[in-house]
């Protein structure tokens, strides 16, 4: 079928997307967005996005998503992926100078993912001062311990557990996640969004700084995780999230001095405007792999 620009294909329990540019999933699921993504050992990734296990491989303009429907594709997948996006003109507008050029160039494959917003959030509560490996096995270990199971290719996968689902456990059954202090920021988060929701429609219509400071109210939400929450689950893109060692790579790529959190975000906004959080995903992904800011 002809769908929204691509060429797509269903055939043997999966999916063939033709005419897919601007795609590489080392680049996208190796970035630092997303900690639910496994490379294989023939290079494909296996991945749980809202309560569904797909496999995924790509090649010369091909995206081949294995596990899903046609009406998976059209229901989850594209939008996921961002598929609706021309990715060669945010490439073009924050190839501002020299710098973002090479790092465009070297992360050339990366989309930004929309990722489910209760999950992403979790997700970046934990981020906090904690390394991917280990992110990667407490939400892995929150999944197998509260969500539902799913197989797949003969292996147990788990969907993430929603919002009730957490709040109606206690602190001590979530601390077997191993998650340490920051089970009791998930324990609260939890109830708080059993509660009264989690609408990122509507953080999406605030003005970006009051969309933060709604996240923040939020138990364990800092400001770089309120900015992660808002660019990962693909509420808002014009934000440029700074922890200690982004901060230390504007310093040495851009600033040559000592620069504060405000100063950043606010080069950052007037440097690339609303497409500050591709800029930042970029920049990242280039420095970690570079070594830059160590």
């Amino acid at each position: 079928m002809h769908y929204r620009g691509y060429e797509v294909y269903g055939d043997d329990g999966g999916v063939r997307v033709e005419g897919v540019r601007d795609f590489d999933p080392v680049h996208i699921f190796e970035c630092g967005q997303c900690f639910r993504w496994y490379r294989q050992p023939d290079g494909s990734y296996t991945g749980v996005v809202r309560g569904k296990v797909a496999n995924v491989s790509y090649s010369s303009g091909v995206l081949k998503l294995d596990n899903v429907s046609l009406e998976d594709f059209r229901q989850v997948w594209f939008d996921y992926f961002d598929l609706g996006r021309d990715y060669s003109l945010i490439k073009k507008a924050v190839s501002t100078d020299g710098i973002m050029e090479r790092a465009v160039e070297f992360g050339g494959g990366i989309r930004i993912l929309r990722q489910e917003p209760w999950e992403t959030l979790i997700s970046f509560i934990l981020s906090a001062n904690n390394r991917i490996p280990r992110i990667m096995k407490i939400i892995s270990e929150i999944s197998r311990l509260f969500g539902a199971e799913i197989k797949y290719e003969g292996e147990s996968y788990y969907s993430f557990p929603d919002a009730r689902t957490l709040a109606s456990c206690s602190l001590e059954q979530i601390s077997e996640c191993r998650a340490g202090y920051r089970c009791g920021y998930i324990h609260e988060t939890a109830a708080a969004v059993a509660e009264s929701g989690f609408d990122t429609g509507k953080l999406a219509a605030m003005p970006t700084a009051d969309a933060r400071k709604e996240l923040m109210k939020y138990k364990g939400v800092g400001a770089k995780v309120a900015d992660c929450v808002l660019l990962y689950s693909g509420t808002r893109y014009d934000v440029f999230p700074v922890d200690v060692w982004v901060k230390r790579v504007m310093e040495e790529l851009y600033f040559g001095r000592e620069a504060s959190f405000s100063e950043i975000h606010r080069f950052a906004g007037e440097k690339f405007g609303q497409y500050a959080g591709f800029a930042q995903q970029y920049l990242f992904y280039y420095a970690r792999e570079h070594k830059i800011g160590v």
